[in-house]
């Protein structure tokens, strides 16, 4: 009677160990990111969730929501920030907190592109339902813009770095601030020259340049703060005037010689 009891409950206990056996590699997963294996609910190597949800539209919604409403880092994050805080924001990186902050170089490009890409775009738009605009400045928004402009950024830096000598910095910091401030005057271009939707004949530079010189204003005056604000101000406006010139004369003289 007595063996009979203890190999019930040997077999019960062989039972109930198979049985959790089972079950913890029925829990073992494989990480999709970086194929390491576990029974937890994330990697414990990478950290992100074995499991994974299908995407759908609820799904993209509440990214492109948190993307707006959680700009805490990279490119969303910097381009708030210079929108809110011109001048404090370059002066944030430059002074180490750059965690946050998209890169000065990656965030030119990005700009560029954009800029360069939709005045592309909407020139041939315009030309095609409108048959109005160059079809030679379209080209050059296309395939010289960021090259050409790429290729001033040490003048426009050194002319700043004279006049701001004094101000501490050395060249390749106010290179820095020179990235940022192009990267988000693109930017607003792109959208200044939406209008042309409107008023198809418009002459953009009319409106980029008292744009240009009140951000650029604002960013010099909170960037320099160590100047006097009134120094700062007409310096800066000294630098915007001569380098929008400047732009202005070389991109016509490129776009004749393309047109030729």
């Amino acid at each position: 009677m007595y063996e009979r009891i203890t190999s019930a409950i040997k077999s019960s206990l062989y039972t109930i160990v198979e049985a959790m056996q089972t079950e913890n590699v029925e829990l073992i997963q494989e990480c999709k990111s970086c194929g390491f294996s576990g029974n937890e609910n994330f990697c414990s190597r990478c950290g992100l969730a074995y499991k994974t949800k299908r995407i759908s539209m609820p799904g993209l919604l509440r990214d492109v929501f948190h993307f707006f409403t959680h700009l805490d880092k990279g490119f969303g994050y910097t381009v708030k920030r210079l929108i809110f805080a011109p001048g404090y924001m370059q002066r944030e990186y430059i002074e180490g907190d750059r965690s946050r902050h998209q890169k000065p170089f990656s965030m030119f490009f990005i700009c560029a592109t954009i800029a360069a890409l939709s005045r592309y775009w909407i020139f041939q738009f315009l030309i095609k339902y409108y048959h109005t605009g160059n079809i030679s400045e379209a080209n050059f928004f296309h395939e010289y813009m960021v090259i050409f402009n790429i290729i001033l950024l040490p003048l426009h830096a050194f002319f700043i770095y004279l006049l701001f000598y004094k101000a501490g910095y050395n060249y390749a910091e106010i290179g820095v601030f020179v990235l940022y401030s192009i990267s988000f005057f693109f930017l607003i271009a792109s959208c200044i020259s939406l209008l042309k939707f409107i008023w198809p004949e418009l002459d953009t530079a009319y409106i980029e340049l008292p744009v240009l010189l009140i951000y650029n204003t604002i960013t010099f005056i909170n960037f320099f703060h160590k100047q006097p604000p009134w120094m700062a101000a007409i310096k800066s406006i000294i630098v915007i005037l001569g380098i929008f010139f400047l732009i202005q004369k070389l991109e016509d003289f490129i776009i004749k010689l393309i047109s030729q």
